[in-house]
């Protein structure tokens, strides 16, 4: 079973809405897929139009096993599964931090869970906590969606020094540009400097795109309304740049 978290410091960068059509695209292939919503906000949860039962929360999360097993719904696409996100959530570093092995229990707990999917999709909240840790601890690929500006690679820096000065695992950290508007000087500059000197960027760019925006009203994947847009093919570019890596 490999991991994938959707991850950046910084909100309103496409991360949700990249966790969504990534593990559809994976559920496409016949992958079984959990996509993992660990956003208090649940926004992921909203857009495969699933509720998350009474008992659900921060506890049985960490615990793994059965307790975990009953928390996963199934979605609407064959393949995919979603572990749905509540407001219980926003306590899961006190939950954590209650735990030994505090950096580690959660890639524990997703574990046990390796003999039922092939892949999991983390949809991790944009902060630096101890939750946070343990999704990066998780990964075998830590995914950062960077908008094309200034300031948001000023937040991909922060996000590599973080994880060198508390010794946290570097080698699946990967990015790739969101957002994106290729006619904006800026956005295209950005790009170009970007992709020549920096690796760890995969080459497909998600661009700005009001066929992503549906997704709101539309609560389903991109490609469920609109798989000839830009944006759907972007994102099967970045899936199997992705899959590459990952197998």
């Amino acid at each position: 079973m490999k991991v994938i978290a959707l991850y950046n410091i910084k909100g309103g960068v496409g991360k949700t809405a990249a966790a969504v059509n990534l593990a559809y695209l994976a559920a496409a292939e016949g992958r079984r897929t959990l996509l993992c919503d660990l956003d208090p906000q649940a926004a992921a949860t909203f857009y495969l139009r699933v509720r998350a039962g009474k008992r659900h929360g921060a506890k049985r999360l960490i615990r793994g096993g059965k307790a975990l097993d009953r928390q996963i719904r199934e979605s609407d696409f064959p393949a995919l599964d979603l572990l749905p996100a509540k407001l219980g959530f926003r306590n899961l570093d006190l939950k954590l931090d209650a735990r030994k092995r505090s950096r580690k229990r959660l890639g524990e707990s997703l574990r046990t869970l390796a003999d039922a999917y092939d892949l999991v999709v983390i949809d991790a909240p944009p902060n630096i906590t101890l939750l946070s840790e343990n999704i990066i601890a998780a990964a075998d690929l830590l995914l950062c969606p960077v908008i094309p500006t200034t300031l948001s690679l000023r937040t991909w820096e922060q996000l590599d020094r973080f994880l060198r000065k508390e010794k946290l695992p570097r080698d699946g950290l990967r990015a790739f540009f969101s957002m994106a508007e290729r006619r904006k000087k800026l956005h295209s500059a950005t790009i170009h400097e970007t992709l020549d000197s920096d690796p760890r960027f995969f080459s497909s760019v998600i661009p700005m795109s009001a066929a992503v925006e549906r997704m709101g009203p539309e609560r389903a994947p991109l490609f469920v309304y609109d798989r000839r847009s830009a944006a759907a093919r972007a994102f099967q570019a970045l899936w199997t740049e992705i899959r590459h890596q990952l197998y």
